[in-house]
This record gives structure tokens, C-alpha cells and sequence, in this order.
């Protein structure tokens, strides 16, 4: 089992495929196999790595309280570890905060920056909203607390088809190494002091922030905030999607993040990488069909 000792925290990782490293951050509760639909398809193109978060998965699970910061702290020392001396990078919801805050700590080190249904900080009101979801998570039994998250990430229309419904439910309950509800609210906290709003027009690497039109977790209007603040940012809509779109329109993520990725590669030709979603609003804002 690949496990790198980072911040005295054991962080367990994977990686598959050859080419220009691509690192990948998951998000709140989930770990490294909530990216089982992009993995076979990113590491054609890309040397894929992909790890679990302090505090969920095969990661190491800590005492007390830390910051997305420090979080971000754990994906550059993994980088270290790895030999990583400049990398794309994909987060998708408190990942992509923890992206946001690796790229302003180590600039050099990123070449693209792809932020997935996330958002650039909330204020007060998302302190309020993480304390109440740490605070839910500890009184709620674990299946439970489980549907809860199905119901706040998936989409009204998968909800209507059971068996999908089911799989992602199996998916979750099975996994074997299951997230503590006491390592959920530490997270959860985390994400509610998550703050960078101020700061993300430093960035100037290529940026690409991909919102999802009915995502209830983080609403696409914070996609369009978030890609306001950061200089000549992409931003793409996933008609349709919810704030699981990896895993629920898992193509047209894909394509998505491939398109963006493949205009920005180095070593491997742009016929490689599937074609940039068609375009139905303005120049900076391209939505996928559902």
C-alpha cells in the first residue's frame, strides 16, 4: 500500500499512467476511489496521482483542528515526495480549496489549475454552515449521515432511477474504510473557515472552474464568483449536473477537464485530448449539453 509520510500524517496515495503529472484532490468525506470514473480516462494522457485527504480513507486520521491550508500543506509535501517539480492539478469541491490554496502557496509548482464545484470562501456564513454540518454529522447514525450526502450531492433526476441510486448508495456504505463522522466534522469545519476570495487574483497560472447548473452543495452562482475572481479564468457549466458531475455525468466532466488540460500540455499532441464542450454563452462561460 503507497503511503508517503507527510506533516508527521501517513497520506496514502495511487498513481497510474505515463506523461505530465496530473494531481488530483478529492473533497469533503470522499476518498481517492471517488475518482474511479476519471482515473482509466485522465491517466491515458497523464501520469494520474490521486491520494486520500487527512482523516478519510487509508490516510491517517489526526487529533484536533486544521485548516484547508494545512491540507494544501500535505498535497505539496506529497509532491515533494514524489518528485513532483511542476504538475497540473484538478480539486473538486473542498479539493479544489485546497487546490486554490496550494497555488497561491507554490505558484511555480502548478501548470494549470482546474477548480471543480467549489468556491472561493463564503464568510461568516459558511463558518455558521460548517460548524452546523459537523454538528449534524456527530448526532446522525452513519447510514444516515450517508444519505444525507447522497441527497445534498446527486441530482432530482438520478433520484428517480433506483438502481443508480442504489449503486452510489452500495458504493458508500461498502466502502471499506469509512470516514469516522468525528474526522467528517473536523473537515467540515475546515471548509467553513475556508477563506481565499482576496487572494485569488494572484493567481496566473491557466485556470478552469467548472460549475455544475444543479448542484445544491455549491451553487453555480459561486462557480461564476469564483471564476470572476481569478484573472482570464475559464469557466464551464455542466447542464444538468450536480456536485457529484464526476461521477454522475462523468463523460462530460471528463471531456471537459481533458479539453482544457490537452490545450495546455506540453509533450503530447492536441489531437490526443477530446474536443473543448460547444459553446452556448459568452466566450468565458461554456456550457455542456446534459
Amino acid at each position: 500500500m503507497p503511503t508517503a509520510r507527510v506533516n508527521d500524517t501517513d497520506i496514502y496515495y495511487e498513481e497510474k499512467g505515463e506523461g505530465e503529472p496530473l494531481l488530483a484532490i478529492m473533497g469533503l468525506a470522499a476518498d481517492s476511489t471517488a475518482w474511479l470514473l476519471q482515473v482509466p480516462e485522465w491517466s491515458k494522457h497523464f501520469r494520474t496521482i490521486t491520494f486520500d485527504n487527512r482523516d478519510v480513507g487509508r490516510s491517517a486520521y489526526v487529533d484536533g483542528e486544521y485548516a484547508i491550508t494545512d491540507m494544501a500543506a500535505d498535497a505539496i509535501a506529497l509532491a515533494d515526495e514524489l518528485g513532483l517539480e511542476t504538475f497540473h492539478l484538478v480539486g473538486v469541491s473542498m479539493g479544489g480549496m485546497i487546490a486554490q490554496e496550494l497555488a497561491l502557496a507554490a505558484p511555480a509548482r502548478v501548470r494549470t489549475l482546474t477548480l471543480a464545484m467549489t468556491w472561493g470562501g463564503h464568510g461568516h456564513w459558511g463558518r455558521v454552515r460548517g460548524r452546523l454540518m459537523a454538528n449534524a454529522a456527530l448526532r446522525t447514525p452513519q447510514e444516515e449521515h450517508v444519505e444525507q450526502l447522497m441527497h445534498s450531492s446527486l441530482s432530482e433526476e438520478l433520484f428517480e432511477d433506483p438502481e443508480r441510486v442504489a449503486y452510489f448508495r452500495k458504493l458508500a456504505i461498502e466502502n471499506p474504510h469509512p470516514q469516522s463522522v468525528e474526522a467528517f466534522a473536523r473537515q467540515a469545519q475546515a471548509i467553513g473557515r475556508h477563506e481565499a476570495r482576496e487572494r485569488l487574483g494572484r493567481l496566473a497560472v491557466p485556470v478552469h472552474v467548472i460549475g455544475a447548473e444543479h448542484d445544491m452543495m455549491v451553487p453555480v452562482w459561486k462557480s461564476r464568483e469564483l471564476a470572476e475572481l481569478v484573472p482570464h479564468a475559464r469557466l464551464t457549466v455542466l447542464a444538468g449536473g450536480s456536485h457529484a458531475a464526476n461521477l454522475e455525468k462523468a463523460d462530460e466532466f471528463n471531456r471537459a477537464v481533458l479539453a482544457f488540460l490537452g490545450e495546455h500540455a506540453r509533450d503530447a499532441p492536441g489531437a490526443a485530448y477530446p474536443s473543448a464542450p460547444s459553446s452556448r454563452a459568452s466566450a468565458s462561460e461554456r456550457t455542456t449539453a446534459s
